[in-house]
């Protein structure tokens, strides 16, 4: 897999966007609690994923909603990315248009890596003082700039970007197609509920029928099935 950042104007990350979803291409349903998507032996692969990118981005919402630690859990794999200089996981990144975020989530207190917040213009100073020793807040323009925020992330050294949601993180990624690889695992069932969050919100988006991705591989495990592709 390619594993350096695209180059020439506007140098950005590769991107990596990871989702688990339903048959008919939900990504929760409305219960409480979490809906798994997925098994043992993709959450393997999604592990030995995050290890090999610089850092793993999530939607504000997804830290609130699913309140997730976003870190590798392999031990040995872990000490495989400490032998090559790299910290045990890679830097955790959200973005907030509204500077909701709680301190105390798993998202700014599970492990040590590097945590980075970009931060809609006006949330940014308010943000700052309530996540102080927590993580560092970036402004990333209003609305937040996903240019901005691509090139800041390179900047600092971040050449593979992880993507895993949710729903409005996915839709703005993909329609502004920042996108090179795309990991999309289904699960062999329905949820059925239009008010249901989905893998992606409507809209116009690059990859439509005349410009189709590029089927790498397909994958099964167990029950779900791996499609990956290249948009790259």
């Amino acid at each position: 897999m390619p594993d350096r950042g695209r180059r020439g104007v506007g140098e950005r990350p590769y991107v990596l966007l990871s989702c688990a979803m339903s048959v008919d291409g939900y990504i929760d349903d409305r219960t409480p609690q979490r809906l798994l998507l997925s098994n043992d032996e993709d959450f393997d692969r999604v592990d030995e994923v995050r290890a090999g990118c610089d850092a793993i981005l999530v939607g504000a919402g997804t830290v609130r909603r699913d309140d997730p630690r976003l870190l590798v859990r392999s031990p040995e794999r872990g000490r495989e990315r400490v032998a090559r200089g790299l910290p045990p996981s890679p830097a955790k990144v959200t973005l907030t248009a509204t500077g909701d975020l709680d301190p105390a989530a798993a998202f700014f207190t599970a492990g040590d890596p590097e945590k980075i917040v970009y931060a809609a213009s006006p949330a940014v100073a308010k943000l700052t003082v309530r996540l102080a020793g927590a993580a560092e807040v970036v402004d990333a323009g209003e609305p937040i700039d996903l240019d901005r925020v691509l090139a800041d992330l390179y900047g600092r050294g971040v050449r593979r970007l992880m993507v895993e949601g949710g729903t409005s993180v996915h839709t703005r990624f993909l329609r502004q197609d920042l996108v090179d690889e795309l990991h999309l695992v289904v699960a062999p069932f329905f949820v059925g509920d239009p008010a249901a969050p989905r893998f992606v919100l409507e809209g116009d988006f690059p990859r439509d029928r005349h410009r189709r991705m590029d089927l790498a591989e397909v994958r099964r495990m167990g029950d779900v099935t791996l499609l990956r592709y290249l948009l790259a």
